[in-house]
């Protein structure tokens, strides 16, 4: 109980909460067109990370969809490892350079505490009557 309470916690003060951005983005808020601008990327920006995290954090929340949960929790680790050295490349101070990463540790807790339902299942062991490798005894074998 107390991991699904803790997966819980982190996708939505994680993964969830990029729905604010993502509308900030697509809004393309003074916030978000200025600190593009501060950053040296272009206004279009905006709607290519407005799009990518409210689907992203549509996905990580809605039932089923494994592989694409894989996809967006992907794609919040790059978009957050491109903020923080974004911010650390013009010169940002610590904290701008810190606060993604924090949103960072919440998106890799939640991808690590995910139920079982919530990921791709395993993949499958070799059949036992396949062989390991082609041999002509095995070939001979099979079509007995």
């Amino acid at each position: 109980m107390a991991k699904k309470f803790a997966y819980w916690v982190t996708t939505i003060l994680g993964p969830a909460s990029f729905v604010i951005g993502g509308v900030l983005s697509l809004s393309r808020s003074a916030e978000v067109t200025d600190g593009l601008h501060h950053l040296g990327y272009p206004a279009y920006f905006a709607l290519m990370l407005g799009i990518g995290k409210l689907a992203g954090a549509v996905v990580t929340v809605a039932p089923g969809l494994p592989r694409l949960k894989e996809w967006a929790y992907a794609g919040f680790l790059i978009e957050l490892t491109s903020a923080a050295v974004s911010h650390a490349a013009v010169g940002d101070g610590t904290a701008d350079i810190i606060a993604p990463l924090g949103f960072l540790a919440l998106v890799l807790a939640s991808w690590a505490l995910r139920p079982a339902n919530r990921k791709l299942p395993s993949p499958a062991a070799p059949r036992a009557t396949e062989p390991a490798e082609w041999t002509p005894e095995a070939t001979a074998t099979a079509c007995a």
